[in-house]
């Protein structure tokens, strides 16, 4: 993966570095060696017209030619300084401000071995550390040129000090050394400019391959499904990503540090007791602002005492109803063949059966037998019509509807069809609350909750309650049915909503999972109530 496919733009790709560090003689850590150099050369200058000045008994200075050795002094510090102004420019190039640099040491430095003896002055020893800077800088071999100029230099000034002022020829011997020094000094400079330029293009290298994996994190961590809390030691929130603020609400505004117990109480006593080594590895909950399903598991991250630790937050909802359309895709290839396969002959059955009701001959008992006969037509219909209801999770059309119109029509409707009594089913007041939700979807759901609520009730006036009011969550409502029954038991509620799942020797176990699946595909919850007396089921839906 390139640098430009994690974010255009924002970093160089590998071979544009290479690039850069062919031109590293440009840099600013060349520019600032050279300036250091400079600043070396002055010193020097200073320091060797010092030594002329106030302690020459000692260094022996100009011995030969004293008038030539203060001219080259005066105008060595002179050039030195002037040197000083280019390298602060940084202009010329380098190259070339190196190489007139290194000219005018060796210059200044032979001329002023001539005025003091020659090689025995140990002037030369000071070209070592121009020269291997010359190297540093220019990490090439112009260090070299450097050197062999230098060398020359000490030679041609030796021979004149042998012809001119009768030196010993043994002389040439320490001239030959310091020569070769001079080239060795050189080659070790280059060779450490070559290991400097090869390091800090791997260290380059490696800036960049470490942005692209924190880009690439970045990425990950962005868009990734699950919630993410970066908790430290003390407790405080150091860092999240998007989809957090979806599950457990935005964090406050204006505070660089948000302690997790004030952001979400539940998650700080899940991790709290997780560091305590008593709780599970991952802990269900429900989130108070959002409403969803979810799980919290915790990751420790480096030492302490407690650790830092990774929270990662799952929706269960998402990952049920990921589950769940994996069923819904297969119970829908079976729906379509169950609807041309079985509801064909069951009509076909119910209308052998009206026909044997009318005949002249029937005799007495036969009318029982065809009452059975209508009565499994007509519950293997139902059976068929509430799988059907299975293909409608992708149909939703919501509405907004008045809630007081709605709830009253169906109200109505449900007492005439299923025969029950006038004060059966208590609407409490809902006037001025309009609700989004599709009409037949919402319909369907209410049905089969009154009507299980009417089956599992007392039957007396006002057994089956529906109520609306304001949810927890806010622009949401929360429409309740409940009975005055026996209610559910404990080791049923968990499995109310699966499919298939019923207590009824009659029924089919579709009802409340068709339920739930309706509420879902129009962005509502539908849950079981705990608390009595009677059974009580909320849906949390949306308000207009």
């Amino acid at each position: 993966m390139t640098p430009a496919a994690v974010a255009p733009g924002g970093l160089v790709d590998r071979a544009a570095d290479d690039r850069a560090a062919a031109a590293a003689v440009t840099s600013d850590v060349a520019w600032r060696t050279l300036l250091i150099f400079s600043a070396y050369r002055v010193v020097l200058a200073l320091g060797l017209a010092a030594a002329y000045t106030f302690l020459n008994p000692i260094f022996q200075l100009g011995i030969q030619q004293p008038q030539l050795a203060v001219t080259t002094l005066v105008a060595y510090c002179v050039i030195s300084v002037l040197l000083v102004v280019p390298a602060l420019l940084r202009e010329p190039g380098i190259a070339l401000q190196v190489s007139a640099a290194v000219l005018a040491d060796t210059l200044a430095i032979v001329v002023l071995m001539h005025t003091s003896g020659g090689i025995r002055s140990g002037l030369g020893v000071s070209l070592l550390i121009s020269l291997a800077a010359a190297g540093l800088i220019t990490r090439g071999r112009l260090a070299f040129f450097h050197a062999a100029v230098a060398a020359i230099a000490v030679l041609v000034e030796q021979a004149f000090q042998l012809w001119r002022f009768d030196a010993p020829a043994s002389d040439f011997v320490q001239s030959g050394l310091t020569s070769m020094a001079l080239f060795a000094t050189a080659g070790l400079g280059w060779t450490l400019a070559r290991y400097a330029s090869t390091s800090e293009t791997i260290a380059r290298q490696r800036t960049i391959d470490l942005a692209n994996l924190s880009q690439i994190n970045e990425l990950v961590i962005r868009d990734m499904q699950d919630g993410l809390l970066v908790v430290d030691p003390e407790g405080s929130i150091r860092q999240t990503n998007p989809r957090i603020a979806q599950m457990l609400g935005p964090l406050p505004a204006g505070r660089r540090r948000t302690a997790l117990a004030d952001y979400s109480p539940e998650v700080a006593r899940m991790l709290e007791a997780w560091r305590r080594g008593n709780a599970p590895a991952t802990h269900p909950f429900r989130s108070p602002r959002s409403g969803l399903e979810l799980s919290a598991s915790f990751v420790a991250i480096g030492t302490g005492e407690p650790p830092p630790a990774v929270v990662f937050i799952e929706d269960v909802g998402r990952q049920r109803a990921q589950a769940q359309q994996m069923k819904l895709v297969a119970l829908g290839r079976l729906t379509a063949s169950i609807a041309h396969e079985i509801r064909n002959p069951l009509s076909s059955i119910n209308h052998a059966a009206e026909l044997l009701s009318e005949t002249e001959h029937a005799e007495a008992g036969d009318e029982r037998l065809l009452a059975i006969i209508r009565d499994n037509v007509h519950r293997l219909d139902r059976i068929v019509q509430e799988v059907l209801y299975l293909n409608r999770r992708d149909r939703a059309q919501p509405e907004t509807l008045d809630a007081a119109d709605f709830l009253g029509q169906f109200a109505a409707d449900f007492r005439v069809t299923e025969k029950v009594s006038e004060g059966g089913i208590a609407l409490e007041p809902c006037e001025g609350r309009r609700i989004v939700f599709d009409r037949q979807h919402l319909h369907q759901v209410l049905w089969n909750l009154v009507r299980n609520a009417w089956r599992h009730g007392r039957k007396a006036p006002g057994s089956v309650r529906v109520t609306l009011a304001p949810a927890e969550t806010a622009g949401m409502l929360a429409l309740e049915v409940a009975d005055d029954g026996p209610g559910v038991a404990a080791n049923l509620q968990p499995h109310l909503f699966e499919p298939f799942f019923t207590t009824e020797s009659q029924g089919t176990g579709l009802g409340l999972y068709i339920a739930r699946e309706l509420c879902e595909v129009n962005g509502a919850r539908i849950e079981y109530c705990e608390g009595g007396p009677g059974c009580r089921f909320r849906i949390t839906l949306k308000g207009a």
